[in-house]
């Protein structure tokens, strides 16, 4: 099996880290997960399950045959966490495509290397996703939707058919979209939101129907 790094610790690093062990007691033979890169806790382990390094030793562990999921994001600031991955230059082919067992994924559907998939997604047809896109557990995301680099959506979100989704949009906890929009780069739908129209880049909206509430943090001027 393919060794797998996450980058983070707590919070979303452990949450795939510990889909990655299930899906092979469940039979999935692809990937296991072997431990954490985090620049402040080297030494140290989350779950019993050590930090193997921090940025520095990514030619080491590249070299040592390791793949990677990248988990370090922030919805305040996923244009600089954006830039910072793109720094360490790691090879595509070395960025891990999981796909959880108990998800559901139409064959025309196209990951990019670096996604993580939970359990109990459903993905529709002819949709694609960029690098390093996240799709937490019972998300739903419709048929023939396009979605850039980087892009998370956490549990329970739901998305419509016929969206195109930018790099480093950021989808809330139980938020709904309807169909036929666009969500701009680092946009940002709120927990439990429902977007109706559009939302541009940089852009957070929240409430039902969602409504614009402010720029991110980190919105070049």
């Amino acid at each position: 099996m393919k060794r797998v790094i996450i980058f983070g610790g707590t919070g979303e690093a452990m949450a795939i880290a510990a889909a990655i062990i299930d899906a092979n007691k469940r039979g999935s033979t692809e990937y296991e997960f072997a431990g954490y890169l985090n620049d402040t806790c080297i030494g140290s382990s989350f779950d019993n399950y050590p930090v193997l390094g921090g940025r520095e030793d990514i030619p080491r562990l590249i070299e040592e045959g390791y793949y990677f999921i990248n988990t370090v994001y922030k919805m305040d600031h996923q244009r600089e966490r954006k830039a910072l991955f793109e720094s360490l230059n790691i090879p595509l082919d070395r960025l891990a495509i999981f796909v959880h067992p108990l998800a559901n994924l139409a064959p025309s559907v196209q990951l990019s290397p670096g996604c993580a998939i939970m359990s109990d997604v459903t993905i529709l047809s002819d949709t694609k996703l960029g690098i390093s896109c996240r799709v937490g557990h019972g998300v739903f995301i419709g048929h023939d939707t396009n979605i850039g680099d980087h892009a998370y959506f956490a549990p329970h979100a739901c998305i419509g058919s016929d969206t195109t989704i930018g790099d480093c949009a950021y989808f809330g906890f139980n938020c709904t979209t309807r169909g036929n929009l666009s969500f701009g780069n680092f946009s940002v739908v709120g927990l439990g939101s429902v977007a109706l129209k559009n939302v541009n880049d940089y852009e957070i909206v929240t409430g039902n129907p969602a409504t614009f509430q402010r720029h991110v943090r980190d919105k070049p001027e």
